[in-house]
């Protein structure tokens, strides 16, 4: 079958990769003119560290990866208020989990879908059923005819919007935004370890990186932004206005934000739908099943759903609707299940209050004992899911 798959970020070449490993016509569509970078740290672990072992990635993912060591919070002068040892999350996945950069992730699975096509400065901007096949049009003006349409192209899926419906109709807003940059020669700098500082409301935190690099974050309430900013320019002074006199480093660091040429910005939400196929349309990844930025496992989530659909297309043997039927009875009340997990987790980067901060400060210290770091967190990294065997 010829594939058109809408977006070239995780989902999207893993789904592709696989298909083309079962026979089948991939082609990638992304309607940025070249492949992203910057971005943020992911965690890498579960069943997406599986599907990537299984594609022989590792080796070069490793060779990218961190393994961070310590996660420090501190205060407004600087001093510590908890530290958590990270190692232990090595311990709890036996040693398969690291950090990455969710743009070097996307850039080795694009580099193993070498021979694929791929179309950049393209994109899905309408659908037509003819039958077995689907017409779609694409924004630079042409037409084509495909066997099936995947939409991988996350939060704010064009493809869902067009075969679904409106986004409104499946967000659930979380309440908060995220905003993730780098900035090179950055000083001071804290190897392997995530240091942040948070007031009510407002989360900052660094992560250096290779080649004298820094990566930034930032997670705050919705209430502090008003209206979504319109371009990067908009974006950087609505940051600057949200953390005008934090304390720690905030002021040094919005001194320079207007260096990073990699900003990116958006809301923290889930998408929840009753299915994510239709007729000859599918989604996989964030389109499908969000379960937010805030929730640490959701390229992992992206790469397993694309895994499962091209095997369940594998099995089915040309029968679409019983291959996207088994894609939703493998993995829809799993992902409901993550997404369930994630909405206890939004509070913890930017609690709304001293007494929240204080209270989560004091749960991250607990959590520097090591048996009781992995009694706390054992639930959290390890999925519930074995991965078919679909040959």
């Amino acid at each position: 079958m010829r594939v058109a798959i809408n977006g070239c970020g995780v989902a999207g070449p893993t789904l592709a990769w696989w298909l083309r490993h079962y026979g089948h016509e991939p082609v990638l569509l992304e309607r940025a003119t070249s492949p992203r970078t910057g971005g943020y740290l992911i965690d890498f672990w579960g069943t997406g560290y599986d599907v990537a072992e299984r594609m022989g990635l590792l080796p070069a993912l490793k060779q990218r990866a961190y393994k961070m060591q310590r996660l420090r919070s501190v205060n407004a002068h600087g001093w510590p208020t908890s530290t958590i040892d990270a190692t232990v999350f090595d311990e709890i996945t036996d040693g398969r989990y690291f950090s990455i950069a969710r743009s070097e992730l996307s850039a080795e699975i694009l580099k193993s879908c070498a021979g694929i096509e791929m179309r950049f400065g393209t994109g899905i901007v309408g659908i037509e059923d003819r039958g077995t096949q689907l017409e779609t049009a694409l924004a630079d003006g042409s037409r084509e005819r495909f066997d099936l349409v995947i939409g991988a192209d996350g939060l704010h899926s064009k493809v869902r919007s067009i075969a679904f419906g409106p986004q409104s109709a499946f967000e659930r807003r979380l309440g908060f935004h995220v905003a993730a940059f780098t900035l090179g020669g950055y000083q001071p700098r804290d190897e392997l370890a995530a240091v942040s500082h948070t007031v009510p409301g407002r989360y900052l935190a660094r992560v250096s990186l290779r080649e004298n690099r820094t990566m930034f974050l930032m997670v705050f309430a919705d209430s502090f932004l008003g209206s979504d900013a319109a371009d990067a320019g908009e974006i950087r002074e609505r940051l600057r206005d949200v953390y005008r006199n934090t304390g720690w480093e905030s002021a040094a660091i919005l001194s320079r934000i207007g260096e990073a040429d990699d900003l990116y910005m958006d809301r923290a939400s889930q998408i929840r739908m009753p299915h994510w196929t239709r007729n000859r349309v599918a989604l996989v990844g964030d389109a499908a099943s969000a379960p937010s930025l805030l929730a640490g496992e959701g390229t992992s989530l992206a790469m397993t759903q694309a895994r499962v659909l091209a095997g369940e297309l594998a099995r089915a043997d040309g029968d679409v609707a019983a291959a996207f039927g088994g894609y939703e009875a493998q993995l829809k009340q799993f992902l409901v299940s993550k997404q369930d997990a994630a909405l206890r987790f939004t509070g913890y980067f930017a609690p709304q209050s001293w007494p929240g901060l204080v209270f989560r400060d004091v749960v991250s210290n607990i959590a520097s004992v090591p048996l009781l770091a992995k009694w706390m967190f054992a639930s959290t990294f390890r999925d519930n899911l074995e991965l078919p065997d679909y040959g």
